[in-house]
């Protein structure tokens, strides 16, 4: 069997070494997850989100606006938008301090907590 050079048993040390830190760093991160709780609040297990028959129809946000992606651009179009866009203008010149915190809030942007 040939001798293996100095740089061939770098290379797999290195290759050892990387794959030891990359178990390790996962190990911890995928523990600090778990003990952190939010494993539990992932929204990607079927268990977390509620089945489509328990949906309540109330709990659904409300409709907004949106112009068409694809038809006729029209006179009509262009001021059923502007009427829109108008209003949602006048809702953000009506905020009192538009850099506040509380505009980032659960029941200012229209989700409702499951409590109410």
């Amino acid at each position: 069997m040939p001798k293996m050079s100095s740089g061939g048993r770098n290379l797999i040390r290195l290759g050892l070494i990387a794959t030891i830190i990359t178990i390790l760093t996962t190990t911890i991160s995928l523990v600090i997850y778990h003990n952190s709780g939010d494993i539990y609040l992932d929204r990607s297990r079927p268990g977390f989100l509620p089945e489509k028959h328990e949906v309540k129809h109330e709990d659904q946000p409300e409709k907004t606006y949106s112009f068409p992606e694809s038809g006729n651009l029209d006179s009509k179009t262009l001021e059923e938008f502007r009427e829109n866009f108008k209003k949602t203008l006048e809702d953000t010149k009506n905020l009192k301090d538009p850099f506040s915190a509380d505009n980032l809030s659960d029941d200012f942007v229209g989700l409702k907590s499951p409590n109410k």
